[in-house]
C-alpha cells in the first residue's frame, strides 16, 4: 500500500487500494476527476461491500477550476406508501436495521454518478465511456475479489443479525460460513447489474429493466419501495455550507447530511481565547472535543430533510450563533455527553486531476451490509439508511413518506487564500466530522505535513461504526500526560488500538498553487494514494 505520494499529474486516494489504482488509471487515460472517482465508487462496491455498493447513497462535492463549489447529493427518499402505522402495529417501537422493513429508502449512490458525469461530459469535455469508468467493478465482482480483514471482522460481528437476511448468505458467506481474510469472493449478479449499467446507462438503475428488477426483489424481501418510487427520484444539484476559517473557505455538503456540523466545530475552535491550543496538546483535544458536543445539539435539533428545516444549515453558522456556542465551553471541565446519532460505515474517496478539477465524495449503505438484504436479480445490498428514522411522531426525525433521512455522511473541501486546494474527509457516523476538524486543524493550524496529518493518533466522541457507546475513545499512542489530563477534566475516555478502524478511514489531497499535488491515505484502511501513474511520483 502506497499511503502517500506527490505528483503533478493527478492524484486519487481510498480506503482501498484497488479502487484508487482504478481512479489512478482513469487518470492516466487523461480521464478527469470526476471520472477517476466514478471508477473509483464503482471498484469500492466490488471490493469493499461491508462498506458501501450500489444499494446505498452518494455525496459529492465537485471543485471547477474557476473556484466554484458544486454539491451533488445522491439521496433517496423514503418510500411514498412508508407509514409508521406498520410498525408500531407489529410492536416495535424503532425501525429495524435488518431486512426488508429497514430497507425503505432509494438508492441514490447511481444517481449521483449520473449527475456528476453530466457535469463531466457537458462542462469538462469528459469522453471516457462507462465500460472504462465501471470496467474494473465488473472484472472483481465477476472473476473475484480479496476479502480484507475489515470485510471478515464485520461480517463476524454482525453476522447474527445479516445470516438470515433474505440473499446474503449466498452472496457473502463461503459454505454458510464467514470467508478467511484472503479468499476470493465473487459477485456474479453485481457484475451483470455493472454491465447492464455500462451498456444502458446509468438511468437504467431507476427507468429501465433494472429498476423493474429491483423493484420485484424488493417487493418480495417485504421493503415498502415500489417501482415509481424509483422512476421519481434523481440526485439533487445543490449548494454546498461553506464558513470562512482564518485563511481558508471550507465547504461541506449540506443537509440532510450533518456537513454543518463540521463547520461548527470549526467555527468554535477559531473563536478558543487566545493563546489557548497554539499547539496540538491537550488544550487542542478539549476544545475540539467540547466543541463537538455543541455542534451536535444542534445538528440533532435542526439538521434533516432541508425542505423541513425551520431555517437553511447555512444560517446555523451564523457569527452570533457560534460566538453564543463557543462561550458555553468551559475549558478546564467536560462537560456531560449524551446526545449521540446512530453509528455507520461509509468510504471516502477523492481525486484532483492535473486540470486542478477536484472532487470529494462519500457513498454508503449505512450499517455493516446496510440491510444485509441482498437482491437476487441483481446483487444489490441494500442501505438501511430509513433506520435512521423515528417512530414517534414529535421527533425532528419522525417517519413520513418521500423525505430525505437524516445522513452522516459529510465529504470536505477547503480553499485557501495562497492558492491550495484540499479535499479530505472520512468514514465513521458522528465521528465524521471530528476527523476531519482534527484533518484541517493539524494542516491549517498546525502546519503538519499531510501524511502526518492523516496518519497521527485520533479520537472520537460518541457512537462510531461497530460501536454503540458515548464516551471519548483515544487510540493508545497519545501521550500518558494528555491522556490523563483529559480525565482529570471529566472525560469519560476509553483506550483504543494503536492504529484502530474505529477512529475512521481518513484521506486528502492537497493541490498546490505551482501544480504539485500529494495525497495520502489512511493506514487504519486497506486504502492508498496513488497518483495517475506510478511514474507520475516525484
Amino acid at each position: 500500500m502506497k499511503l502517500y505520494s506527490e505528483s503533478y499529474n493527478g492524484m486519487a486516494v481510498s480506503p482501498h487500494a484497488q479502487a484508487t489504482e482504478s481512479a489512478a488509471k482513469v487518470l492516466a487515460e487523461g480521464g478527469n476527476a470526476i471520472e477517476a472517482c466514478v471508477a473509483m465508487a464503482a471498484t469500492l462496491a466490488a471490493v469493499y461491500p461491508h462498506m458501501t455498493g450500489l444499494g446505498g447513497d452518494s455525496f459529492w462535492l465537485v471543485h471547477e477550476p474557476d473556484g466554484k463549489v458544486h454539491s451533488i447529493l445522491g439521496c433517496g427518499r423514503t418510500a411514498a406508501n412508508v407509514r409508521t402505522e406498520t410498525y408500531t402495529a407489529a410492536g416495535q417501537s424503532a425501525i429495524p436495521y435488518r431486512g426488508g422493513s429497514a430497507a425503505i429508502t432509494v438508492a441514490g449512490t447511481v444517481s449521483g454518478w449520473h449527475k456528476a458525469l453530466e457535469i463531466s461530459s457537458e462542462q469538462w469535455g469528459g469522453t471516457l465511456p462507462l465500460s472504462s469508468l465501471l470496467g474494473d467493478a465488473i472484472n472483481y465482482c465477476r472473476e473475484g475479489y480479496t476479502v480484507t480483514d475489515s470485510q471478515v471482522s464485520a461480517t463476524t460481528t454482525k453476522l447474527d443479525q445479516l445470516i438470515d437476511q433474505p440473499g446474503f448468505a449466498e452472496v457473502f458467506l463461503q459454505d454458510g460460513k464467514v470467508p478467511e481474510a484472503g479468499s476470493q469472493l465473487t459477485q456474479p449478479a453485481l457484475a451483470n447489474t455493472l454491465q447492464r449499467l455500462a451498456n444502458a446507462g446509468l438511468n437504467d438503475f431507476y427507468q429501465g429493466e433494472l429498476s423493474e428488477k429491483i423493484a420485484r426483489d424488493l417487493a418480495a424481501a417485504g421493503s415498502p419501495l415500489l417501482h415509481d418510487d424509483l422512476t421519481t427520484h434523481q440526485a439533487e444539484l445543490t449548494e454546498p455550507v461553506h464558513m470562512r476559517i482564518n485563511d481558508a473557505e471550507v465547504f461541506c455538503s449540506p443537509a440532510p447530511t450533518q456537513g454543518v456540523a463540521t463547520l461548527m466545530i470549526l467555527g468554535q475552535f477559531a473563536r478558543r481565547p487566545k493563546g489557548i491550543a497554539a499547539t496540538e496538546d491537550v488544550d487542542m483535544v478539549h476544545w475540539l472535543v467540547e466543541a463537538t458536543k455543541q455542534a451536535f445539539v444542534v445538528r440533532n435539533k435542526e439538521v434533516r430533510d432541508p425542505a423541513l428545516m425551520a431555517q437553511p444549515a447555512q444560517t446555523l453558522l451564523e457569527a452570533e450563533r457560534l460566538d453564543a456556542l463557543t462561550a458555553a465551553i468551559d475549558a478546564h471541565k467536560a462537560a456531560l455527553w449524551g446526545e449521540a446519532t446512530s453509528p455507520a460505515d461509509t468510504t471516502w474517496f477523492g481525486a484532483i486531476d492535473a486540470e486542478g478539477r477536484a472532487v470529494s465524495c462519500i457513498q454508503s449503505i449505512y450499517h455493516e451490509f446496510g440491510s444485509g438484504v441482498v437482491l437476487p436479480e441483481t446483487g444489490l445490498c441494500w442501505q438501511n439508511r430509513g433506520a435512521s428514522f423515528s417512530l414517534d411522531g414529535e421527533s425532528p426525525l419522525a417517519l413520513k413518506p418521500s423525505t430525505m433521512p437524516f445522513h452522516t455522511l459529510c465529504p470536505s473541501m477547503a480553499h485557501f487564500d495562497d492558492g491550495r486546494r484540499m479535499v479530505f474527509g472520512t468514514m465513521g457516523g458522528d465521528g465524521q466530522p471530528q476527523t476531519q476538524a482534527i484533518l484541517f486543524t493539524r494542516y491549517a493550524d498546525y502546519a503538519q505535513p499531510l501524511a502526518e496529518v492523516v496518519s497521527a493518533p485520533r479520537w472520537v466522541l460518541g457512537r462510531t461504526w461497530g460501536d454503540h457507546s458515548d464516551n471519548l475513545k483515544l487510540e493508545s499512542r497519545f501521550d500518558p500526560a494528555l491522556v490523563e489530563e483529559l480525565r482529570q477534566r471529566g472525560h469519560d475516555l476509553v483506550m483504543l488500538e494503536d492504529y484502530d478502524e474505529t477512529v475512521g478511514h481518513a484521506g486528502a489531497i492537497v493541490r498546490h498553487p505551482d501544480g504539485r499535488l500529494e495525497g495520502a491515505s489512511d493506514p487504519r484502511s486497506d486504502g492508498a494514494a496513488l497518483a495517475a501513474n506510478s511514474g507520475d511520483d516525484i
